[in-house]
């Protein structure tokens, strides 16, 4: 059962133009993101699916694997589906190409159900809260799972809503049952090929979170449970950070 990393980059970004390309201690950041998730045993290949041909030409010139995409699709996940569709592996895996510390433990962790039961269609991760401000921010996103690790919901909004203990969030924040929804995710091939097909939903709208409307048109969604966390890269202030760590530790 073949698994393959898909990171959509595109040049165009409002809050950091020409991101992916963005030096990071002698090498482009698209690089790093494609470095760290090879490391992943469980990955068989790694390609960017792009729309820039100086994406295209940053990735050729430090041997990666590339694939120029169409520059009209509505979400990262329809341009991982365009790729997809040329490739025969049953995993699609989709990283984020702002992530350049990514831990490939995340996408195995994101993979094993995966690759433990065929029935299901797409999976994701989910980390704990790490402070009341987290559950109570809406960029930061909560999710909710059955007995069995499936997705009940996602939402910006602080779930679930702690009856018992509502007037004492400052104490007991940490006995909520939520997890922070981490971005990564894998899909079986069959399904991420039927996926822009599927109606845009309400709640999708709503909270503008894509992966509602997999759970609205009764899909499963597998949160694997994962004590780690990216760096991603949003702003060029962001980018400043992830360089300091770098050049403080021993990542490579």
């Amino acid at each position: 059962m073949g698994v393959t990393v898909i990171i959509p980059a595109r040049y165009a970004s409002t809050r950091f133009p020409g991101k992916p390309l963005a030096d990071l201690c002698g090498k482009p950041m698209i690089q790093w993101v494609c470095e760290r998730s090879s490391l992943c045993e469980a990955v068989d290949r790694v390609i960017v699916a792009t729309d820039d041909q100086r994406i295209v030409d940053a990735v050729s010139a430090f041997g990666g694997d590339v694939v120029m995409t169409r520059a009209d699709h509505a979400t990262g996940t329809d341009r991982l589906a365009e790729v997809a569709a040329g490739l025969d592996d049953e995993l699609i895996v989709n990283v984020q190409g702002d992530e350049p510390l990514i831990d490939p433990a995340m996408i195995h962790a994101a993979v094993a159900p995966l690759l433990a039961d065929s029935t299901i269609p797409m999976g994701t991760l989910g980390a704990p809260l790490t402070s009341l401000e987290e559950f109570r921010n809406p960029n930061v996103v909560k999710v909710v799972t059955d007995r069995a690790g499936f997705a009940l919901y996602f939402s910006r909004a602080p779930i679930p809503y702690p009856r018992d203990f509502a007037d004492d969030l400052e104490q007991r924040w940490s006995e909520l049952a939520t997890a922070k929804h981490i971005g990564l995710y894998v899909y079986r091939r069959s399904f991420l090929l039927d996926y822009p097909n599927l109606s845009v939903t309400p709640l999708e709208e709503q909270e503008c979170l894509e992966q509602l409307r997999a759970l609205e048109h009764g899909y499963r969604i597998r949160v694997a449970k994962t004590d780690l966390v990216g760096q991603g890269v949003d702003t060029p202030e962001d980018l400043e950070r992830v360089r300091a760590m770098l050049s403080s530790s021993t990542v490579a």
